[in-house]
């Protein structure tokens, strides 16, 4: 075990795999400090330029990346009261105070050192784990691995979002798509729908980048979310200030390890994750806080306790990922779809085989958390100006990496339409409140599942594998987590006044039950499609079928009972209106570049969308959106084209060109 621990620090400090490592971290940080992004988001956008890289660089640049997020997220919290990310809200209540007060740099220096803390942490506390679960995983058959499938969605599923059915019905939607392509044990195509581009499944990263990058870039471009604000105090004081607060964190050093326990073990449990983490640490400090407590004014122990529970949370999370399949956190779902696209499997290889490369995934979270603190610490006065950038800047560089890195899947033209298809449900799901992670994790444990589901039929020669002692463990865990999931959903749709629920962008009723209706027919569909195949070829898909019709009938009936209960009516407010023509109008710009490539070339569309995004939508100068378009044609030329040397759709325009001019060096420029 030792000899794998330090073979695994070895594979880490190999310039390949720490030059990557850097990368990573710079990105992370970067990612973490503009408003809307994320760990998640992030690991969408660089999860293509892993391709053709070995495991150890490819996670190292996955992992660097998404272990500092939470780092860089702080600059905005405490500089600008702008939640970095969904796991830096509670770090806003006493940091920006703190920023306020002149203490920017106190809270700062605070932050970045129990973030420091809190990976190591979490980290350690990995490794320490991975020896104790392999003689758990040698009890484990394909029965159990279903049942954990089963599980790890069920638990994402329902503690996602405001409705538990929702959730499930999603996770439903999400297991139906992996069984698009061949059957797991015979040659039968199932849902290909007559193209040859569906014969080997659906694609991941366009379907990953279309239901998260998408929306999110939807909603900078047509809200154009400012990240600065007035009354911002740019003077963050002497670095004396940083110190203090390193100070502070030392001063409050049982504090720190009670947080780092809460965000370690709150990692482990999956779909909590950050969204939760940083609140109940930070309730933990108020509640375990007798001396002078100040919080909400600016108590350096606001900041503290979720700084520390949100690093090592990464930590965590990582655990149930790599050895059991179910990822803690949306992010960890997205990196498990890495592992599988590099080959690797969740479960007892990463405990035996592969276990120096799991030990090495420790080492990169510990190796990025301090470089993150420490280089944070460094430039914090300088990197918060970043958080300045506009929303309308952020958008178009955003949108050239989602198209080609969706592209870089398999460098045909479908790979864009199903992009835009799920970037418009993607989109549609976040604005009516059905969650989207199930979605990713069921997709991407989909034929995982249906191969030990029908190995396990086919050895039991029924269900008799349900008496098994762990699986009837893990149902009860199923069980219990939905059922606690409904009431803690019904204790706070209760809570929620008519006015409130009328406000909230986070669902609009008219979008939720046009989604749900469309979901219930894709169940109905799919289900009789799968009617006319063999028994082993349509038991999973009609299983899935089935179970998700339930769902999203259950989901329509909730939906409309609680519509009813607290008065909402489906009538759009303007603001609503304002936000569905902004997402029409945005995706049909996207679609023209779609449309676009085939006939000018994707050298010229995707820097002519630059182009009129700047001028006509942002409203830039001409001289600044020009510049801004060439530059993204250098990234396509420069970086896709010349180092990751991809392959790009044929156009009318550029064959006609080389017609005309024959095989120019200068034509091969931009077609």
């Amino acid at each position: 075990m030792t000899e794998a621990l330090f073979e695994g620090l070895g594979m880490v400090l190999e310039l390949s795999a720490f030059s990557a490592l850097l990368i990573g971290i710079l990105c992370g940080l970067v990612i973490g400090i503009i408003p809307g992004l994320g760990g998640g988001i992030g690991i969408v956008l660089l999860l293509p330029f892993t391709f053709g890289m070995d495991s150890t660089p490819a996670f190292a640049l996955l992992l660097g990346m998404y272990a500092v997020t939470m780092t860089g997220d702080t600059v905005t919290s405490v500089m600008l009261g702008i939640p970095g990310t969904a796991a830096s809200q509670a770090t806003i209540l006493d940091g920006y105070p703190l920023a306020k007060q002149g203490q920017a740099q106190r809270a700062l220096g605070a932050a970045f050192a129990c973030s420091a803390f809190g990976g190591l942490f979490g980290a350690l506390i990995l490794a320490l784990s991975l020896p104790l679960l392999k003689p758990l995983l040698r009890s484990f058959t394909n029965a159990e691995l279903f049942m954990l499938g089963v599980l790890g969605i069920s638990m994402v599923g329902a503690l996602s979002g405001k409705s538990v059915f929702k959730g499930l019905a999603t996770g439903a939607l999400g297991v139906l798509i992996a069984t698009i392509g061949y059957s797991q044990n015979e040659a039968v195509p199932r849902y290909f729908f007559g193209t040859e581009y569906l014969l080997d499944g659906a694609p991941l990263l366009p379907i990953v980048l279309g239901l998260f990058a998408l929306p999110e870039m939807v909603d900078l471009a047509v809200r154009n979310i400012s990240i600065a604000r007035e009354g911002m105090v740019k003077d963050t004081g002497a670095r004396e200030l940083m110190w203090q607060g390193v100070r502070d964190a030392v001063r409050n050093w049982w504090l720190v390890i009670r947080s780092a326990f809460i965000g370690t073990y709150v990692g482990i449990v999956p779909g909590l994750g950050g969204s939760v983490t940083d609140w109940i640490a930070y309730g933990h400090a108020v509640q375990s806080t007798k001396k002078d407590p100040k919080f909400g004014e600016g108590d350096i122990r606001g900041v503290i306790a979720p700084e520390t529970a949100n690093n090592a949370m990464r930590g965590g999370g990582l655990i149930p990922t790599i050895v059991f399949g179910i990822p803690g956190t949306t992010g960890y779902a997205i990196l498990l779809g890495g592992m599988l696209i590099h080959g690797l499997r969740p479960g007892p290889s990463m405990l035996t085989t592969e276990l120096p490369l799991s030990f090495s995934m420790v080492w990169m979270i510990i190796i990025a958390n301090l470089i993150a603190a420490f280089a944070m610490m460094l430039v914090s006065n300088r990197v918060a100006n970043l958080a300045f950038v506009p929303g309308h800047l952020i958008v178009p560089g955003v949108i050239l990496f989602v198209l080609m890195g969706a592209w870089l899947d398999t460098s045909t033209y479908g790979d864009w339409i199903t992009l835009i298809i799920a970037g418009i449900v993607g989109y549609l799901m976040k604005r009516g409140g059905w969650p989207r992670p199930p979605i990713i994790l069921a997709f991407i444990l989909g034929a995982i599942m249906e191969n030990s589901f029908l190995i396990t039929m086919n050895i039991h020669q029924g269900f008799g594998w349900l008496s098994r002692p762990i699986v009837l463990i893990i149902v009860a865990i199923v069980i219990v987590t939905i059922i606690a999931s409904m009431r803690r959903n019904q204790v706070a749709a209760a809570k929620t006044d008519q006015a409130e629920a009328q406000r909230s962008l986070d669902e609009i009723p008219v979008v939720s039950l046009g989604l749900g209706l469309l979901l219930l027919a894709v169940f109905v569909i799919f289900g009789t499609l799968a009617l006319d195949w063999s028994h082993n070829v349509k038991l999973f898909p009609l299983a899935a079928s089935s179970l998700g019709a339930s769902l999203a009938l259950a989901a329509l009936v909730q939906g409309q009972m609680r519509m009813r209960a607290v008065g909402i009516s489906y009538r759009l407010d303007d603001g609503q209106r304002d936000l569905l023509r902004g997402m029409a109008v945005f995706i049909l710009a996207i679609c023209a570049v779609v449309i676009a490539a085939p006939i000018i070339g994707q050298k010229l569309g995707i820097p002519l969308f630059i182009l009129f995004f700047c001028r006509f939508w942002a409203g830039f100068s001409w001289p600044f959106s020009l510049c801004y378009a060439v530059a993204g044609w250098g990234v396509l030329v420069g970086f896709y084209e010349s180092v990751l040397t991809i392959f790009w759709q044929t156009s009318v325009l550029g064959s006609l060109a080389r017609d005309i001019f024959g095989p120019s060096p200068l034509l091969l420029l931009f077609f």
